[in-house]
């Protein structure tokens, strides 16, 4: 089994945008801004919570998404199409057409806002998706707090394997400790990882000792 490497963009350890309370979040995007971006990012967001007609197939408030990197630069897009999405209320239906048909970096907002919008399980086939990819930075974004509340067990400890393959850091992925706590399946995948990168000759990555560690019976939640 070969690892990639993880590429340019590859994400911090803790992503703050599915964590971090929206107004919260609206507030220190805003304030890091200038004039001009932040007089379109306030449009934005009006015409996102009035939710106009549409231009052909796509929303007049989903054409914005796309302009988000240009209008206030890619270190706040991420973090302005979370806002615009929750300000447009979108549902299931519409987050799956925005990742559906969206750049990638489209796709990594639709995966930070889920938490925020989809109370249910309903937006599960795009988390399972992204975990399909090498993209990092969507895998980072697919292990958040929606995927701790809706993945089951099998596909959870697969998610996480699939950080340790990728290179995404085990931080990104939300309620490690708790869902990791005395798994004793997840501990053999573990183990069956190191053994296979041990007899290749390659290093065991340093974050498979750390989740091995919470998966122990008498780990203790700190």
């Amino acid at each position: 089994m070969t690892q990639p490497h993880p590429g340019p963009g590859t994400p911090a350890a803790d992503d703050p945008l599915s964590r971090t309370p929206l107004d919260d979040l609206r507030t220190q995007v805003t304030a890091h801004l200038g004039e001009a971006a932040r007089v379109w990012f306030a449009l934005a967001l009006n015409e996102a919570a009035a939710r106009p007609g549409s231009h052909g197939p796509i929303s007049a408030w989903e054409l914005r998404l796309a302009e988000a990197g240009r209008r206030c630069g890619t270190d706040h897009a991420d973090a302005v199409r979370v806002l615009i999405l929750h300000a447009a209320h979108a549902g299931p239906d519409a987050l799956t057409r925005v990742y559906r048909q969206g750049t990638a970096a489209e796709r990594r907002a639709v995966l930070h806002a889920l938490p925020h919008l989809v109370a249910g399980p309903d937006a599960l086939p795009l988390v399972e998706d992204a975990l399909r990819t090498n993209d990092t930075r969507l895998v980072a974004a697919a292990v958040g707090p929606y995927a701790a509340r809706h993945l089951d067990a099998h596909n959870w400890r697969h998610a996480v394997l699939k950080c340790l393959f990728t290179g995404v850091p085990v931080d990104a992925v939300a309620d490690l400790h708790h869902r990791a706590l005395a798994d004793t399946e997840l501990a053999r995948m573990l183990d069956d990882y190191a053994a296979e990168r041990t007899a290749a000759g390659r290093p065991v990555p340093e974050d498979l000792h750390r989740v091995l560690a919470l998966t122990a019976p008498e780990a203790k939640e700190s």
